[in-house]
């Protein structure tokens, strides 16, 4: 990050918006205090819609029962899963309509 005086920026502008663009951010300072940064122009994202992946996120009906056999190899369970003698559950697949 350079820093540049007003008055030198208002000769150089052409050339310091070329560097900004570039990628450079760049302080203009009056006096050798700070007042403003020429930095790059980035495009707004556009607005995020909702629903977009309706009809593609299923549940199944049971998905919010309590599981026994889950819960108790969360709470007794190992740390590492790796271990020689451990064992792990795997998600169902979605069924076939």
């Amino acid at each position: 990050m350079k820093t540049v005086n007003i008055q030198a920026a208002k000769t150089h502008l052409s050339r310091l918006v070329e560097e900004a663009a570039t990628g450079e951010e760049i302080i203009l300072a009056k006096a050798g205090k700070p007042i403003a940064k020429l930095v790059p122009y980035a495009k707004t994202r556009k607005a995020r819609v909702g629903g977009f992946l309706k009809g593609q996120i299923w549940e199944a009906p049971d998905c919010w029962e309590a599981d026994e056999k889950l819960n108790k190899l969360m709470v007794e369970g190992p740390l590492f899963p790796d271990e020689p003698g451990s064992t792990m559950l795997v998600a169902e697949e979605k069924p076939q309509s």
